[in-house]
């Protein structure tokens, strides 16, 4: 799978999470501080992420800044991508389950080693509801202006 991944800071749990996810198989597109020349702020990291998702360059994303309240609104800003900041597996998983969440966004603050990689199990892991009432509610956020 393609993932763009975003930090605005060169965190070890960044690094950690792009290592982390090579070593799941998956192809990381980074952004931020965590490639060379780019602009590491929160929102423009987070919108190169989030953009690389909606403009089909990118499978998911997963942004990342110090709360990850700043990374997951401005990948919200991108029409088609639905960012859900997890801080633990039982989010991550409800995320896509009843959210069809395709970006997740982290804190770098308190996301510890282990909880990262239970919240990627748990992501991973995860699967589109397909109730009704949770497929409507998605349909329904494309509705929302």
């Amino acid at each position: 799978m393609r993932i763009a991944v975003s930090s605005d800071m060169d965190e070890p749990v960044a690094r950690l999470l792009v290592d982390e996810l090579r070593r799941r198989g998956h192809t990381v597109m980074a952004y931020g501080a965590l490639r060379a020349g780019d602009r590491k702020d929160w929102a423009w990291s987070a919108e190169s992420a989030a953009r690389d998702l909606a403009e089909g360059r990118a499978d998911q994303a997963v942004v990342c800044c110090w709360t990850g309240t700043g990374a997951s609104i401005a990948a919200n800003k991108v029409p088609g991508v639905r960012a859900a900041l997890c801080a633990d597996a039982y989010s991550a998983d409800g995320a896509r389950k009843w959210n069809d969440a395709n970006a997740l966004a982290l804190s770098l603050r308190l996301t510890s080693e282990p909880l990262l990689r239970e919240i990627l199990d748990a992501w991973f892991a995860g699967a589109p509801s397909g109730e009704d009432d949770d497929r409507a509610n998605v349909a329904h956020l494309e509705e929302i202006r």
